[in-house]
């Protein structure tokens, strides 16, 4: 006799354990309760990365409500535009989204069995009962935290450039790519392929924090930093590539910071030097390269970048002193 599988909660369920309350409100309840008209409430909702609901559907909460109250709050006070709130909506609802995700991804992995007919969600949710009022408290901490250090790189930018949110900063950029990554990811299983980016990503993550640098963005293979300095940039080169079989693509000069990442000749520099760097090396462009002292620097030959011309690229390898 096949034994019973594990009771399954709903979606109702699960959405009132972890939003709270119940949904009470049509669209157009949430839009008089609040102050907020229809279209402008319609916007920030999709912004933040929700479905779209139908006109008489009873899908928001008293959360909601107050919510787009705070919301009429900030535009009220003149402090914020519409446009500035749908960009900071859709900022927050992106950035929550992949965190939210990657989040119930690493508690499913730690509770669930490798059989799925032996899955328990209701261990699950008794988990995440128990835990979300911490995340919370710590999620909280964390992003007051990361907003001082944002503020604290734009203010020293600002001693450089005379203006607090500069459309061009200079700075390092550099992209560290996973060699063979297309052959290895043939001969791994998907838990494996997983392990391994996932490795890759946390000890890049780990060094570019120790030098103060900044993790832009990931992109499995591959990651992105910057640094506000040459010495920094190459600090955090250096103990990638003697961690990992990488190449590394690092160039400096002026890019367009906007949101959250980085754009400009100098990103694409960075990434064409990665794409011809050998396994296991370091190449830097020359404004980088001049930038660096007590390295050991050699100059190759000149190559031609897709869309850049040609460019002297560096050879960048740790003192031997």
């Amino acid at each position: 006799m096949n034994e019973a599988r594990p009771a399954r909660p709903s979606a109702e369920e699960i959405e009132r354990l972890l939003v709270g309350l119940p949904p009470r409100h049509t669209r157009a309840e949430v839009a008089a309760e609040s102050g907020v008209p229809r279209e402008l409430s319609g916007r920030i909702w999709r912004a933040l990365g929700f479905a779209q609901r139908a006109e008489d559907a009873v899908a928001f909460t008293d959360a909601d409500v107050d919510a787009l109250r705070r919301v009429r709050n900030m535009l009220d006070s003149g402090l914020l535009d519409e446009e500035t709130v749908i960009r900071m909506a859709r900022a927050l609802g992106q950035t929550t989204a992949r965190l939210a995700q990657w989040q119930a991804e690493i508690m499913m992995g730690r509770l669930l069995p490798r059989e799925p007919a032996e899955i328990d969600l209701t261990a699950v949710l008794d988990m995440a009962r128990r835990l979300i009022p911490d995340f919370e408290h710590v999620l909280i901490h964390v992003w007051r935290a990361q907003l001082a250090a944002a503020g604290t790189r734009l203010l020293a930018i600002a001693d450089v450039n005379d203006e607090l949110v500069p459309t061009r900063v200079p700075m390092a950029v550099g992209f560290a790519d996973l060699v063979s990554f297309t052959r290895r990811s043939r001969e791994l299983d998907e838990k494996e392929l997983a392990e391994l980016v996932e490795g890759f990503e946390s000890r890049a993550s780990d060094v570019v924090a120790t030098y103060g640098a900044r993790l832009v963005k990931t992109l499995g293979d591959e990651v992105l930093f910057t640094a506000a300095e040459p010495e920094q940039a190459a600090a955090v080169a250096l103990d990638l590539v003697a961690a990992e079989e990488l190449r590394i693509g690092m160039a400096y000069g002026p890019v367009v910071p906007m949101m959250g990442d980085v754009f400009g000749t100098t990103v694409n520099l960075a990434a064409r030097l990665t794409a011809i760097a050998r396994p296991g090396t370091i190449l830097v462009d020359e404004e980088l390269a001049g930038g660096l002292g007590g390295h050991e620097l050699h100059k190759i030959r000149r190559r031609p970048a897709r869309g850049l011309g040609v460019v002297q690229p560096y050879v960048l390898r740790r003192s031997s002193s």
